[in-house]
């Protein structure tokens, strides 16, 4: 009975209509065993200015404060014959100073070169028909106009920005599902990221589709009678893609005296063989990248859920997955890429919206979404090759848990002067949780 009283008192009708303060009021005196330290918590994460913070309520539904990721710079990046800083939003330790790292590598070996392969975006009509494979195609061949006449007024702004639909094509999947059959729809949406513009068209593509079935006099009663499953934007993006390179002659790929150019050489190539033919280690591989390209995605006002989703599809087109990163020899000179789908916007969304968004354009120049792309794909590449220098080297923890000292010396509440000392003891002793506690404990004692 008692359980029964606590679960109904932690349902709530209507609670998207309660305000600001009721919903946290709500959440905090039915969850928390101190319900004034919950919302002091929350109130501590609420920006000071009230025109932002009413902006980030906005956002999304049932807002009670915000949370905060680090925003940090990557310095000394040559893309293309730029120096770029990159903004880079991220929780995790190493990522910054790993970036920072492989960008003053490369600075002096000519740098990251890009280039664009595709700006591509794909939605789909997926429908059901009960009728002749023949005649739906015929059908869709003949309302192809009537299909982009009936979304001018959608495509309108985009059009005039060189955008709009690029193609509309009836896809048989029957052998999949009975009756199954999709519209595949591609799109350049310029600047923009696109998902708005594209869903609204694909609904509008199925709002179509109907009606014409049902003046089509070629089909029967039955075959009239198409059912639109659903409309929606594929994050799938194959043909979204850009291109990040470095190079240089194997005798200047090294500085470590403990290591030889060549050997180097030798065991990077084979860190990504590994990565191709493990999928264990490829997902770790791939992690890393994301760990880059996310940062960027983030900072930018992007949607890094889509990014991945897309960039994981990608590295699995072979029928395996597989590293998103690759390298070779040839002629003496280290080459070294990664190929990755990017469906990002700098318009659109909150790109306009966000403030500390708008301050990371800027400082990225107020860059087209292809730029972004750039940048994005560079930095990447940019934390793959810092991950994969440091394992085939000094191993992964000598400069991670190096970066991630501070988060352990901060869960012991450690004060300035105690970090000062334990950063100092740490920089010739290993680093782990319980090296640190020990330390911690002798100089307390």
């Amino acid at each position: 009975m008692k359980e029964k009283e606590n679960r109904s008192n932690k349902w709530v009708k209507g609670f998207s209509k309660l305000s600001k303060e009721q919903k946290i009021d709500w959440v905090t005196t039915r969850y928390f065993h101190s319900p004034d330290s919950a919302k002091k918590l929350l109130e501590n994460y609420w920006n000071k200015d009230s025109n932002v913070q009413l902006l980030h309520d906005e956002f999304i539904e049932n807002a009670v404060s915000n949370f905060y990721l680090p925003l940090g710079v990557a310095p000394n990046f040559i893309i293309n014959q730029q120096a770029f800083t990159i903004p880079m939003a991220t929780e995790e330790s190493s990522v910054l100073a790993a970036a920072g790292k492989s960008a003053k590598f490369w600075a002096s070996r000519g740098g990251f070169s890009t280039k664009i392969i595709g700006t591509e975006k794909i939605g789909q009509v997926h429908f059901m028909f009960n009728g002749n494979t023949h005649k739906i195609k015929n059908f869709i061949a003949s309302i192809q106009s009537v299909l982009r006449s009936e979304t001018d007024a959608i495509t309108a702004n985009m059009r005039a920005r060189g955008g709009g639909i690029t193609t509309i094509e009836l896809c048989d999947k029957t052998d999949a599902i009975a009756n199954y059959y999709q519209l595949h729809i591609t799109f350049e949406t310029i600047d923009s990221m696109g998902a708005n513009f594209i869903n609204s068209c694909l609904e509008q593509f199925g709002t179509t589709l109907k009606q014409e079935a049902l003046r089509y006099d070629a089909f029967s009663d039955e075959e009239k009678n198409i059912e639109i499953v659903m409309c929606i934007l594929s994050n799938h993006v194959p043909q979204c893609v850009v291109r990040a390179e470095v190079s240089c002659p194997v005798e200047q790929l090294n500085d470590d005296n403990e290591l030889s150019p060549q050997a180097f050489c030798e065991k990077f190539i084979r860190a990504i063989d590994i990565a191709n033919a493990d999928i264990h280690r490829a997902v770790t591989h791939n992690k890393g990248i994301m760990n880059g390209v996310d940062a960027v995605v983030i900072a930018t006002g992007n949607d890094f859920r889509a990014v991945e989703a897309g960039a994981h599809a990608y590295a699995s087109s072979s029928g395996s997955y597989k590293s998103l990163t690759h390298a070779t020899v040839e002629n003496g000179v280290f080459r070294y890429w990664i190929e990755i789908p990017l469906a990002l916007g700098t318009v659109g969304g909150i790109t306009k919206l966000h403030p500390m968004v708008q301050w990371s354009l800027e400082l990225l120049g107020n860059p087209s979404s292809k730029q972004l792309m750039e940048v994005a794909a560079v930095a990447g590449l940019a934390q793959n090759f810092a991950a994969l220098r440091s394992l085939i080297t000094s191993g992964i923890q000598k400069g991670h848990m190096k970066m991630h000292l501070m988060n352990i010396l901060n869960q012991f509440k450690a004060s300035q002067t105690e970090k000062q000392q334990l950063i100092e003891y740490f920089k010739n002793h290993t680093v782990s949780f319980s090296a640190v506690e020990n330390e911690l404990l002798k100089i307390r004692s």
